[in-house]
């Protein structure tokens, strides 16, 4: 598994998780797309936001390893602002490739792009 060296480990003053710190000796937790509602919790929000915009700060366009990167985390934006980049794409794989649907991406959390850094 690939550790993601330089970033957040979780939304700062939280319990946020962003990444891991190892394997899971049974396979990684499978990625799947969960449905955003709109009353969800403002701390959610906020934690999926810093998510999005670490990604951007440290990826950007360019496609990227799942890795340590947290699969519930992962999973709030999958199938939306993060897609698979290989074919067929692995939702149990450490090794899977994702890229980052910047359309979709700046559409959705707009501040992330603005000044990704403070988020990262």
């Amino acid at each position: 598994m690939l550790k993601h060296r330089g970033f957040p480990g979780r939304l700062p003053g939280t319990d946020f998780q962003f990444t891991i710190r190892r394997a899971n000796p049974d396979g990684a937790t499978p990625l799947i797309k969960r449905e955003r509602y709109r009353d969800r919790r403002p701390p959610d929000k906020r934690a999926d936001l810093a998510f999005m915009a670490s990604l951007w700060a440290h990826f950007g366009t360019e496609p990227f390893e799942r890795g340590n990167l947290d699969a519930g985390r992962l999973s709030w934006l999958f199938g939306r602002e993060v897609l698979p980049y290989d074919s067929p794409f692995d939702p149990v794989s450490y090794d899977s490739l994702l890229i980052i649907d910047e359309k979709a991406a700046r559409l959705s959390f707009p501040e992330a792009f603005d000044s990704p850094e403070e988020w990262a």
